[in-house]
């Protein structure tokens, strides 16, 4: 192949190269200081590592063309496309409960956003495309590990039903990056419902610049609440007060989103607010895992020496992020400070409920009791979490087997006598429900995955694709696309891991 940075030389700083997607750049119009535009930086020898024709055709994308040279020139960052006006987003953030007043994309190009056949508007993102004024001297580059493991994850998680990032490439470099020792380069085209987060609005609120925040919050609205920036909850001018709009929205959105990752054992890892989205959508995914022993204090992130992320916490992490939200948000809240405090502090208080009713209903449903009396459900659901804490079982594992039989539940228990007694109780709450026991199971496994991203079978498809093997990559990626059916060819990639396949941490990969 000719040297791919000379091939698309003629197309890379005019965005003169191919008509791949219909974009409309509604964020790249916002004033200057919302962004710094400019273009990736093109690579040496770019290569597939693996290309997402689902989600293209969904996104109402050619996914035939996208795959051809000129689509890999694109996703390499070689090539500005036809439409795209490539950008580095600006914002601030909270890292590890530590202000930060500048972060910013230091490593990733918004190319633009196109307007999928659903309606709604999606990002098209490049990320590890090369430097930026946001970089803080990191070379803006990707190694092949982080975009491993965000294209299965991100995948992963909108199969089971999380709102999420997703990705639509992944391609190689040709080039080394230098971590803690050489690796082989990489680029991930990443899609989502828009990259604005928290620490965009704390960027502005720390700058007390209220125009920028009244359009980036009307921006928000529009885009990601439309219901809300018609009509609030609270009947509030959104025209002149267009943050408790949004606070209320950005609220309900990340309250039922972190229980989502709740009632599948996932652990962001990193819960920084530059790391929050506010289109209620999981983004940036560094150090995250899922549970194996269930551990309402595991962390696996290797920064994370406190546990602040701890799996256990994500719900107050959650609830401190939004109160740094309305607090960058309270010059659109009110007429007065005094008004605006209080219209904030209302709106936040609701997230523990919203929470709380969202984890329930969960739960109630992984236990196949959603359909009898709420307290009871808790009950149940709270002491087989106890029991699991206190024998290790599998998370993933043992919810799966409830869902399948008597004998399955007490071998992932271990035989403990408390889980008898916990699965009588169980067989007499379903009783009383009225209750078929195994219609009950049936729709359990609808909603308890037999297959998650186990984090030791990441670590192998990594390993594997650093020595060119990208075999494990796709196995474990088509496994999980279908993660609620048994898949007996597939049923290692259920298993737990063994004591010396246990990953202990991960990595952000910065």
């Amino acid at each position: 192949m000719v040297d791919s940075a000379a091939h698309a030389e003629d197309s890379h700083r005019d965005g003169g190269g191919p008509r791949l997607f219909p974009f409309d750049n509604s964020y790249a119009r916002l004033p200057e200081r919302f962004h710094v535009k400019l273009n990736p930086t093109p690579v040496k020898q770019p290569g597939w590592l693996a290309f997402n024709a689902n989600l293209a055709t969904y996104l109402g994308l050619d996914a035939a063309e996208l795959q051809t040279d000129a689509g890999l020139q694109v996703f390499a960052g070689n090539a500005v496309a036809e439409g795209s006006d490539p950008l580095a987003m600006a914002y601030a953030g909270q890292q590890f409960g530590n202000w930060n007043p500048q972060l910013g994309d230091g490593r990733a190009h918004l190319l633009g956003e196109i307007i999928a056949p659903d309606g709604l508007r999606y990002d098209i993102q490049l990320k590890g495309s090369g430097p930026t004024p946001f970089s803080r001297m990191g070379d803006g580059r990707a190694w092949i590990g982080p975009v491993i493991r965000e294209y299965i994850v991100s995948e992963a998680m909108a199969v089971l039903g999380v709102p999420t990032t997703r990705a639509l490439a992944a391609v190689s470099t040709g080039e080394s990056i230098f971590r803690e020792s050489v690796l082989p380069g990489g680029v991930l085209a990443r899609v989502s419902r828009g990259h604005i987060r928290v620490g965009t609005f704390q960027y502005f609120a720390a700058r007390q610049d209220e125009e920028a925040l009244r359009l980036l919050a009307l921006h928000c609205l529009e885009r990601f609440y439309p219901d809300r920036a018609q009509d609030s909850a609270q009947s509030i001018d959104t025209d002149a007060f267009p943050g408790a709009a949004l606070l209320e929205a950005v609220v309900e959105a990340q309250a039922k989103l972190i229980a989502r990752w709740m009632a599948l054992g996932f652990i962001h890892g990193v819960m920084n607010t530059d790391n929050m989205s506010i289109a209620g959508e999981t983004i940036d995914y560094g150090p995250c895992a899922f549970l194996d022993g269930y551990d309402p204090g595991k962390v696996f992130s290797s920064i994370d020496e406190m546990g602040r992320y701890a799996y256990g916490n994500q719900p107050r992490i959650g609830h401190w992020n939004l109160v740094q939200l309305a607090q960058a948000l309270l010059p659109l809240m009110g007429e007065s400070e005094e008004q605006a405090v209080a219209t904030a502090q209302e709106i936040v208080n609701r997230y523990p409920d919203i929470s709380q009713t969202a984890l329930r209903s969960h739960f109630a449903a992984k236990i196949g009791l959603s359909d009898g009396p709420p307290e009871i459900a808790k009950a149940q659901a709270d002491q087989l979490l106890a029991l699991m804490a206190e024998v290790k079982a599998d998370f993933t594992n043992t919810f799966r087997a409830l869902s399948s039989s008597d004998g399955a539940f007490l071998e992932e228990m271990n035989g403990d006598p408390k889980a008898q007694e916990w699965l009588a109780q169980w067989h007499s709450a379903l009783a009383n429900s009225e209750t078929d026991v195994q219609a009950t199971r049936t729709a359990m496994r609808q909603v308890n995955p037999k297959y998650i991203p186990r984090n030791h079978r990441i670590e192998e498809a990594i390993a594997a694709g650093l020595e060119g093997d990208l075999g494990p990559f796709k196995r474990l990626s088509e496994t999980l696309a279908s993660p609620f059916e048994d898949q007996p060819q597939n049923n290692p990639l259920a298993q737990p891991p063994k004591q010396k396949e246990e990953v202990r941490a991960t990595f952000c990969g910065t």
